[in-house]
């Protein structure tokens, strides 16, 4: 088994936020661990509103990881509750505020509220590539055949 990177956390309002629990794994073997609202006001979204919601953490991760920011599967299947960039990419050298862009896909307004699980956040290996300009391209069976051209 590879060593788990060190990921940090720093609480931007201790005084404040202190009782929001650190993102965290629910399960022993889950892929994401949770992440917390820590607005100061419930949140009410209307169908269709997309909110900005505060995790009231920064954090670090090292050189050649990123964060990948998810929805909720219950979320989604009981409110409508994704996130409008899905995947949300956390690059591993910033250092605001983790907030989460959510959107309301559902019919009935919701309401997010202090605390409530609003996401869950992958940590995975990243690679940046060689970028080179060429004129021709390797061969392939698929070729330029694109979005369903198989007939699957």
């Amino acid at each position: 088994m590879t060593e788990r990177p060190r990921i940090a956390f720093k609480r931007l309002r201790p005084e404040v936020d202190g009782e929001i629990p650190l993102p965290k794994y629910m399960t022993e073997e889950a892929a994401g661990m949770d992440l917390y609202a820590a607005n100061d006001e419930p949140m009410e979204m209307a169908p269709g509103a997309v909110a900005l919601v505060p995790t009231g953490l920064a954090m670090e991760m090292p050189k050649g990881f990123e964060a990948q920011v998810r929805p909720r599967s219950g979320l989604a299947v009981k409110h409508g509750i994704g996130i409008i960039n899905t995947p949300g990419t956390v690059d591993s050298d910033y250092r605001g505020e983790l907030k989460v862009a959510l959107i309301n896909f559902g019919s009935e307004p919701f309401v997010i509220k202090r605390g409530e699980r609003i996401a869950q956040m992958i940590i995975t290996r990243v690679w940046q590539a060689n970028v080179v300009e060429v004129e021709v391209l390797d061969e392939t069976e698929r070729g330029a055949g694109g979005f369903g051209h198989t007939g699957r």
